[in-house]
């Protein structure tokens, strides 16, 4: 990771649905100024 400050970081994301699906679990980055992120999956995921 870079010394700038991120324009966004998260840490130990965790999304649960109803019937205790797990959609994400124990996720963590940063997202650095001018950085493009994109979260990827199946269409009706959750995203």
């Amino acid at each position: 990771m870079s010394d700038t400050t991120p324009a966004l970081r998260v840490d130990a994301l965790a999304k649960e649905y109803k019937g205790g699906i797990q959609a994400v679990r124990g996720i963590s980055f940063e997202i650095q100024p001018g950085e493009i992120f994109a979260l990827l999956g199946p269409n009706g995921a959750g995203k």
